[in-house]
């Protein structure tokens, strides 16, 4: 595992590639974003992006998402795909906030991974973008990075991965590194062609040394 001068000095320069580590979904809402975060698997977020303006004009509250059918969610979100369950996980998910939790976002881990279609991916995000938590959020980018890095032992577990990244990244840093996590792999660390020659993680990256 890295040392603790190498984990800052990869922390650290991170901050100085992306400084500004949001989450790339838009909300405005608290419940909004746990949405959008369920509507983004197997979609990309600029999808998600350019339709959840019109779902929340469709549908402003969270009591129009408890009122609306499956299928009229569904049609609103067909093109970030498997709109079926995702429709009906996002109608369900909208009665239990109005009727557990007084239509707030639940703010721990188990309340979270109760509700429909939230796992701990999605339920970390909310923890640290909600809540300013300690948050490991474990996507493919983090999983992916982190393991070039060194800084797991290179599972593809999330469970895994968040276990390990609790070890190494102080709580204080986890929910923007993991945003950056994000940004990194969109824009350096690529899954197929990494351009290691023009990250400034290099001399820390047990990839990237190899390359």
């Amino acid at each position: 595992m890295k040392s603790k001068a190498a984990v800052k000095r990869i922390i650290e320069g991170l901050k100085v590639l992306y400084p500004d580590a949001l989450c790339s979904l838009n909300y405005d809402k608290d419940y909004e974003l746990l949405f959008a975060v369920r509507l983004s698997a197997q979609c990309t977020d600029a999808r998600v992006n350019m339709v959840t303006p019109g779902l929340y004009a469709r549908f402003p509250t969270l009591e129009a998402f408890a009122n609306a059918s499956y299928e009229e969610v569904g049609e609103a979100i067909r093109s970030c795909g498997f709109y079926n369950t995702k429709a009906k996980d996002l109608v369900e998910c909208a009665k239990i906030l109005l009727e557990q939790y007084g239509g707030r976002v639940p703010g721990t881990m188990e309340e979270l991974t109760a509700l429909p279609g939230v796992g701990r991916k999605t339920a970390n995000l909310i923890l640290g973008d909600v809540y300013n938590r300690p948050a490991y959020v474990c996507d493919t980018h983090c999983i992916r990075i982190t393991g070039r890095l060194g800084l797991t032992d290179g599972s593809k577990d999330p469970l895994s991965v968040e276990k390990q990244l609790r070890q190494v990244i102080p709580g204080s840093e986890s929910s923007n590194f993991c945003h950056r996590m994000v940004l990194h792999g969109r824009a350096l660390c690529m899954a197929r062609k990494p351009n290691c020659a023009e990250c400034p993680l290099k001399a820390d990256c047990d990839f990237g040394k190899k390359q």
